[in-house]
């Protein structure tokens, strides 16, 4: 390991059937890559299996980390959550979990001092401030990231700090809940809609995006749903980028693997409302949310964001 000074904090990512960490180094903001860790999970569990399966996880990246100094713990996580107090308000998911307080529950079960320190961030929030921290919009100051999978998510970035309530941004700082069309965003921009909308039109059944992207060459409703599914996203998500005035929109998630399917049309629709936005697609890949996530304990970050509002 290299002989600079070094201060490590651990990002942790909560999926409901995983928790994935990783060390960064947020001396010269580089991620740790030995100690990277990963459990499976069942988010139905009991809260002492869930807490004792992250704990499985952390303590493995505390361990490959033991020699150096560690600032904290920081989550990357699904709402609603109380993430100022620590305390999940999750039904769909992790419901055992609903109202006990995380850093008292989980602390004793990590080989580190009970009391490290932890702080939490929604998980598209941690995963848009670690692509425009040392990822793809880096060298941008207002960022728009976006992860199109199972869910629609997304957040604002400026100058590194994630924005929720402003003038300038969707309300709660995010797309999935604003109305569209029949429903609202989620409904559209998500591996739902590929999935029923093939079904509708061709009387097939697909587990998801990848299956559809497979057989575009050769089934015209496959290549229609993408070229459809990017002039849609860009007309909606368009005015935002522009009343943020955003520099640079970042795409993570499944669908985004299959950008050079609905590059085209997207673009398109940006240039056909006038919408001038560097287009890229993530760099960190899964290891985002848990750069995001560590970057909690950047004193300066944390400086900036800790009185911040959330969303939900």
């Amino acid at each position: 390991m290299s002989t600079k000074k070094i201060q490590v904090s651990i990002g942790a990512d909560i999926g409901g059937s995983h928790i994935s960490c990783v060390g960064v180094n947020l001396i010269d903001q580089s991620i740790i890559e030995a100690s990277q860790s990963r459990v499976k999970i069942d988010h139905r569990e009991t809260p002492e299996t869930i807490l004792s399966a992250w704990a499985t996880a952390i303590n493995g990246t505390i361990d490959s980390i033991n020699d150096l100094s560690l600032s904290g713990i920081g989550f990357s996580i699904p709402g609603p959550f109380d993430y100022h107090a620590g305390i999940s308000k999750m039904e769909h998911k992790f419901p055992q979990l609903k109202d006990i307080h995380i850093p008292s529950r989980l602390g004793p079960l990590l080989t580190t001092a009970p009391s490290v320190q932890m702080r939490f961030l929604n998980d598209a929030v941690a995963f848009a401030v670690g692509e425009a921290w040392i990822g793809a919009g880096k060298n941008a100051k207002k960022v728009v990231v976006i992860t199109l999978g199972t869910g629609f998510g997304s957040a604002y970035v400026d100058a590194g700090i994630p924005v929720v309530g402003r003038e300038d941004v969707a309300p709660q700082g995010c797309f999935w809940h604003l109305p569209c069309r029949d429903g609202i965003a989620d409904d559209y921009f998500s591996t739902r809609w590929f999935v029923n909308t093939y079904k509708e039109k061709t009387g097939k059944s697909v587990t998801g995006v990848k299956e559809i992207a497979e057989v575009v060459q050769s089934d015209a409703i496959a290549k229609e749903l993408f070229l459809s599914f990017g002039e849609n996203m860009a007309s909606f998500i368009g005015p935002w980028l522009k009343k943020f005035n955003a520099e640079t929109l970042i795409m993570g998630g499944n669908i985004a693997l299959s950008y050079e399917l609905f590059k085209e049309s997207m673009h398109r629709s940006f240039e056909k409302n006038d919408v001038h936005v560097h287009v890229q697609l993530s760099q960190l890949l899964e290891n985002a949310a848990m750069v995001g996530a560590a970057r909690l304990f950047d004193p300066e970050f944390w400086e900036q964001h800790k009185n911040t509002k959330q969303p939900l």
